[in-house]
């Protein structure tokens, strides 16, 4: 081999990992919820199995069969609650809500979580203050969650007056955007 030749593939190897170098530096911004990094260029599901405050809400979306609905297109604002929440539920709820013949009353709850398109912290917040000091969300399942803005931060109330807060905000996902929230919300 020519020392042209091979100073040319030597070079052109230093152009590709410097490439490659370039491509690293600039990486997704991401958000760490449960110990992983959430990427704003996976699913909310590809995202939510690597979160390990999230293990109860893998479970219960594989159990009703909404992986396929939140692997979608979207977008969705997902208010994710973690495993904390669903284990401020009385004992034996979750249990009990996954088995098959509970997946219509686990589907209800869980679209409760859900509203259609892509709302961001900023978003609601500036619908809170356009509303008066609250905004009403209407949910996938159907019914409204109601946001308020408390001691800088925000607050859901379901329909059954429990009251949620939202823990961390904005993390993107390439269907929607996830906010994590303290307690499970009830229609």
């Amino acid at each position: 081999m020519s020392k042209k030749i091979l100073a040319a593939a030597v070079a052109g190897a230093m152009a590709l990992a410097g490439g490659s170098f370039a491509m690293a530096q600039t990486a997704e911004k991401t958000v760490m919820v449960g110990g992983a990094a959430m990427y704003p260029s996976k699913t909310i599901v590809e995202n939510a199995v690597n979160s390990k405050d999230h293990t109860t809400l893998v479970a219960a979306v594989k159990a009703a069969g909404l992986v396929d609905t939140l692997s979608s297109a979207g977008p969705f604002t997902v208010f994710a609650p973690t495993d904390a929440a669903f284990g401020k539920l009385p004992a034996g709820t979750v249990d009990t809500l996954v088995k098959p013949e509970n997946t219509a009353t686990l589907t209800k709850i869980l679209t409760y979580h859900v509203v259609p398109g892509r709302v961001s912290a900023a978003d609601l917040t500036a619908k809170i203050k356009s509303g008066g000091g609250k905004a009403m969300l209407k949910t996938v399942e159907g019914q409204s969650l109601t946001a308020t803005a408390k001691d800088g931060a925000v607050w859901l109330t379901d329909a059954k007056g429990g009251m949620s807060r939202v823990t961390i905000a904005d993390v993107n996902q390439s269907n929607g955007v996830i906010h994590v929230v303290d307690t499970v919300l009830m229609p």
